[in-house]
């Protein structure tokens, strides 16, 4: 599928949580048209949006028929049915970003092997299957330790912190019980926490959003400021 020329794209989002709604308030003055794909008529941006499709997201029956009526096809956030995304690619339809993307997003223990292929600095980390996984790892790190679940987690949710082996038998065996695939990882003392949005074309054309520091409190962003405060040469590292 090609963007009509002449006008801005049909932006479809699927979800319709906080983020949606920012991102439809940022498209107005753009004359950018949203739809979204909300699951209830009360989440944050289905309060505010012209188009609003309710369905579920996870259903491909429900992307298809939504994918249809737009241009291109983003997201609210990266708890997606990314299998469902492949399909609709082959359909023709935009995704952005891409399936394969959000397949990757979607798996911490495949983000920090790419990233380590590519040189980025990253903390020790190791893909846990029981306990003896975990208490080897920080045999070999020290205490604390850090345990994920690979997939699923956000706003502080799939992550404990360990202190001590005590707390490990008593945490990660139910884990493992229930299912959950666990990476452990090297706990970061963190003096503040810089981010950088960078937005990329398919063709490879990237550009890079001034540097903010986010505010955490129990895993969850509350506060970002705008620009960081920190020194001009910091700042033209971390957007290099």
């Amino acid at each position: 599928m090609t963007v009509p020329t002449g006008r801005p794209p049909i932006v479809g989002i699927v979800g319709a949580g906080q983020l949606a709604r920012m991102t439809y308030q940022a498209a107005i003055p753009l004359g950018v048209e949203i739809r979204l794909l909300a699951k209830r008529e009360t989440d944050a941006a289905a309060l505010i949006g012209s188009h609003l499709t309710i369905g579920d997201p996870d259903s491909e029956e429900a992307l298809v028929a939504f994918a249809r009526e737009c241009d291109v096809v983003t997201f609210d956030h990266e708890l997606v049915n990314a299998e469902a995304l492949c399909r609709l690619e082959a359909r023709g339809h935009l995704v952005r970003p891409s399936a394969r993307t959000v397949a990757l997003a979607q798996d911490k223990q495949h983000q920090r092997d790419l990233f380590t292929r590519h040189g980025f600095p990253m903390p020790a980390f190791q893909t846990v299957s029981g306990l003896a996984d975990l208490l080897a790892f920080a045999d070999h790190h020290g205490w604390p330790v850090v345990a994920k679940s690979r997939r699923g987690g956000y706003d502080g949710r799939g992550v404990w912190l360990l202190n001590d082996a005590a707390e490990a038998r008593s945490i990660v065996p139910s884990l493992i019980a229930a299912g959950t695939d666990l990476l452990a990882e090297t706990w970061v003392a963190i003096d503040r926490e810089l981010a950088v949005v960078v937005a990329r074309r398919p063709s490879g054309a990237t550009i890079a959003y001034p540097v903010v520091e986010t505010i955490q409190h129990d895993g969850i962003c509350r506060e970002v400021i705008a620009p960081a405060e920190i020194a001009p040469s910091l700042a033209a590292a971390a957007q290099a």
